[in-house]
């Protein structure tokens, strides 16, 4: 079969879309706060949380349609770590809205609405159900 210049260029058209609709890569980092000890952050420094209503390694999340207004879920497709955090703790759900949201030994990750700038952790004990996820914070 003979490839024409049109159809070499709809492949590569394709190709480039497909890399791009891939899912993100982001790089979770462990950031430290006095009272806090160390937690989740994402490559931007935002902190992720963990709600404790959901239930770990359930597949599921407890945060439905109003609260992801709030505490929209974390989600990367590909996860680079440091040393100091295992890749097995990390996974992948689907939510019952068809959201990927990605788990942190089991637990849903999620960022806080107004946590404005990289480090602010404002969202850490809201409602006495939000907290910081990470190595020294998970129940």
């Amino acid at each position: 079969m003979k490839i024409t210049a049109a159809m070499a260029l709809a492949i590569a058209s394709a190709a480039i879309f497909a890399i791009g609709a891939a899912a993100p890569v982001n790089t979770i980092s462990v950031a430290s706060a006095e009272g806090l000890g160390d937690y989740l952050v994402d490559q931007d420094g935002y902190t992720l949380y963990y709600f404790a209503e959901d239930v770990p390694g359930s597949g599921t999340s407890s945060c439905g349609e109003t609260c992801i207004h709030y505490w929209p879920p974390f989600h990367t497709g590909q996860v680079v770590i440091p040393l100091n955090l295992s890749n097995f703790d990390f996974s992948t759900i689907y939510r019952e809205d068809g959201l990927a949201q990605t788990t942190y030994k089991g637990w849903p990750l999620y960022y806080y609405i107004n946590d404005y700038r990289s480090g602010d952790v404002k969202g850490h004990g809201m409602e006495g159900t939000w907290f910081v996820a990470g190595p020294d914070q998970m129940p």
